[in-house]
């Protein structure tokens, strides 16, 4: 007999797990947001939360799973009366298909949450790692795993990838969040921001190092420091230095050149020119003005 081999077509693969997590959050719980390289997949398995990124924000409930793409912003926490129960599973993935995923929010169903709870049995087995802490960034394998762990947790997140694609129809169109509760967002990040550079401000940082730090998009961040404080992040953080400057000439415990070294200006020279462009005065003309000796 002259029998031919099949090679089986793979249309979706996953190359690599970055994280498996199971967390059991407070009522109050916030986590402040990321961007990363590679897929991550959240699904509400009890209780309620909302989600921003970088198109929108939604409002989550139990059975909904979410797909955040490589680099995508994406930041989550619970309404303050729901205590959530939640799946987060990160992984690799370059196939096609995977871009149905793009901005997708869906229902699942027993099948699927079968699939969900498989991964996290294996994921034990597979690793010591606690599935519960925030902070992982790498899964520690066991020394002696259960046979086959690994492998069915590959198996499992291909055919629950699989199966929502077949079902692509079953799309779930989630509300966007109340005007309030992005407002309370917006304001948070601004908090956050204005922390960032009070806590740089005798640095010369840049505003690609405030976009690290918040892992937004430099046009996002943009957009919302600009709405809300009418100003850039430069110019506020440059502002801010100028009103540390003031009242350090204010105080009189340094010199100019002490005060510019300490703001982190790298001369006297550009300190007085930034320090005219935004007071109208020179250091010594501010030091030597009826405001100062009305402040003191």
């Amino acid at each position: 007999m002259d029998y031919k081999k099949t090679i089986l077509k793979e249309d979706l693969i996953v190359k690599k797990i970055i994280t498996i997590h199971y967390f059991e959050y407070a009522k109050n719980y916030i986590f402040e947001g990321e961007r990363h390289d590679f897929w991550e997949l959240l699904y509400v398995d009890k209780g309620e939360v909302e989600v921003m990124t970088d198109i929108s924000g939604y409002k989550l409930k139990q059975g909904d799973i979410i797909f955040h793409k490589p680099n995508e912003f994406h930041n989550v926490w619970a309404n303050g009366v729901v205590a959530p129960n939640l799946i987060v599973i990160s992984f690799e993935c370059k196939s096609k298909a995977v871009k149905f995923f793009e901005n997708k929010i869906l229902k699942i169903y027993d099948a699927e949450r079968i699939l969900l709870a498989q991964i996290i049995m294996e994921a034990k087995e597979a690793y010591t790692s606690r599935l519960d802490n925030p902070e992982l960034q790498k899964l520690e394998k066991r020394s002696k795993p259960m046979f086959g762990s690994e492998q069915l947790i590959k198996i499992y997140l291909e055919l629950l990838l699989i199966n929502l694609i077949r079902k692509g129809t079953d799309i779930k169109q989630n509300s966007r969040l109340s005007s309030s509760v992005k407002i309370k967002s917006d304001e948070d990040m601004i908090k956050k921001i204005q922390g960032f550079l009070e806590a740089n401000i005798n640095s010369n940082i840049s505003f690609d190092d405030v976009c690290k730090f918040t892992a937004l998009s430099r046009t996002n961040l943009k957009v919302l420091f600009k709405s809300r404080t009418g100003l850039s992040v430069m110019e506020y953080f440059k502002k801010q230095k100028i009103e540390l400057g003031k009242k350090m000439i204010r105080e009189g415990n340094h010199n100019f050149t002490q005060i510019a070294e300490i703001l982190g200006y790298t001369s006297i020279h550009y300190f007085s020119r930034y320090f005219k462009k935004v007071t109208g005065m020179t250091p010594s003309e501010y030091a030597s003005s009826v405001k100062v000796k009305f402040d003191s």
